[in-house]
């Protein structure tokens, strides 16, 4: 499996740090409204990543965080009149039924900043004890010429930083040793949270927030660091000057970064009023086209979001999803059971879809050609497939089929929808059931239910149910 490393700028053979495992960490997103089709983007292609990494057979720790303390969200609060927890806490739950929408695995963890300050603390005050940060005031700034690596994942020179691109140095330069040095604590301002430090009641920097949670989770090497490629510079790159200069090791082995979205080949901004949330898109498009949408192009490569391109996803998405249901239905409705001599030769061929789609994903995660490789498989199977066929044929054809969706987080095995009638008639059976204190034939409709989505809750004012 070859991988391209941003910080070598070449694609590179995997080799875990530790044999048959994979620690992955991904910037998440920073909790304040709803995410956007921006946000999007690498969540579904790491999550991608992710299962790709599965379906070879490792184990993998894969860490994702939310941003929860941040300036867009204390503005928020301070717009609504409500704590920056409310704030936090309410647009994580938002971000988590989109999440869910796209298919997207909940992470192994999900860290908080707010519950590891106390690391970051820490991690500030080793650095400070190694001469690579320095207090002024109540605020922390860690001293970027001391790590003589410094720029080494985004390729930019510490002298051109300083003399040509001013609109790249962070602000508070009156106060610093070197314009180019960044903050790593700063004290708190008038209604902000803050928590209790050496320095002052304040509280962390961006940056510091994921070297501590990457530390925390997954140790101070890592196999794969990720996030879009806004991420690079800064944020990436004084990532790996905290985490090396503090645990003096090398921090990530690969780094992999998607590029950006653009919306009718503009960049996407409220200004121009291009703006979409995924929230937005789910009124329109089942969300599972959004990611089949996103997975049409390398992760590398820029992607233009528009409605002509999700149309032609919606109807490319189904080309499959039906080839599916084709099966099922012939399946159900099969003659024989075991495969003839002729179909297991004409079963033999689907080992080279199987291939393709590897090969294709071996090589730098490229969905676009496994997403033709399933195509292929497709168009086998549909004309290869028919009333005639076995059972264990047609069944060979869609595990294979459900199994590379499966890595792509495609569904294409979906449950029949029950109406809202039917549900309500099977609560009220199972409300009886309970009555006649029948609980195994209870229990056995709860789990029915759940089975096909429907998620039940019993309340003092009765049962509600909701779809998953």
């Amino acid at each position: 499996m070859r991988l391209h490393n941003t910080m070598t700028k070449r694609k590179e053979e995997f080799v875990p740090l530790e044999e048959g495992k994979v620690k992955m960490y991904v910037c998440g997103p920073t909790v304040y409204n709803y995410i956007h089709i921006g946000n999007a983007r690498p969540m579904i292609v790491f999550d991608t990543v992710r299962r790709y990494f599965e379906y070879k057979g490792y184990e993998v720790n894969f860490v994702s965080n939310f941003t929860d303390v941040d300036d867009k969200i204390i503005k928020k609060a301070i717009e609504e009149g409500v704590s920056s927890d409310e704030i936090s806490k309410r647009y994580i739950a938002e971000c988590k039924k989109d999440m869910a929408a796209m298919n997207v695995k909940s992470a192994t963890k999900h860290p908080l900043a707010t519950e590891e300050i106390c690391g970051m603390v820490d991690m500030i005050q080793s650095l400070i004890d190694k001469g690579y940060a320095y207090e002024k005031n109540g605020t922390v700034y860690f001293r970027t010429r001391q790590f003589k690596d410094y720029g080494k994942l985004s390729h930019k020179n510490l002298d051109d930083l300083r003399s040509g691109n001013r609109s790249l140095l962070v602000s508070g330069a009156d106060e610093k040793e070197d314009p180019l040095d960044f903050v790593l604590w700063k004290p708190k301002k008038e209604g902000e949270p803050s928590w209790e430090s050496p320095w002052s009641a304040g509280r962390p920097g961006w940056h510091i927030e994921c070297s501590e949670m990457s530390k925390k989770y997954l140790g101070e090497q890592i196999d794969i660091h990720a996030g879009g490629e806004d991420l690079v510079f800064p944020h990436h790159e004084n990532e790996i000057a905290q985490s090396e200069a503090a645990n003096g090791k090398s921090f990530a082995k690969y780094w992999l970064h998607n590029a950006f979205l653009n919306i009718d080949n503009k960049k996407m901004s409220k200004s121009l009023g291009n703006f979409f949330t995924v929230r937005e898109i789910s009124e329109k498009y089942d969300l599972q086209v959004l990611r089949f949408f996103m997975l049409n192009a390398h992760y590398r490569s820029p992607l233009n979001f528009s409605a002509e391109l999700m149309e032609s996803a919606q109807k490319s998405l189904e080309r499959i999803v039906t080839a599916a249901q084709n099966l099922q239905f012939l399946m159900k409705n099969a003659q024989t059971e075991a495969m003839t001599d002729e179909e297991k030769k004409r079963f033999e061929k689907t080992a080279e879809f199987v291939t393709a789609f590897e090969t294709a994903m071996d090589d730098d995660f490229n969905t676009a050609d496994a997403i033709s490789a399933v195509f292929e498989l497709v168009k086998y199977a549909n004309t290869t497939a028919d009333a005639g066929s076995s059972a264990e044929y047609l069944k060979g054809l869609l595990d294979i089929l459900v199994k590379l969706t499966d890595v792509l987080g495609i569904i294409v095995d979906k449950k029949e929808e029950l109406l809202d009638a039917d549900i309500e008639a099977l609560i009220q059976e199972r409300q009886d059931a309970r009555k006649a204190r029948d609980f195994a034939r209870a229990d056995a409709i709860r789990n029915e239910l759940l089975e096909k989505g429907i998620i039940l809750e019993d309340t003092r004012e009765g049962v509600k149910w909701k779809r998953a």
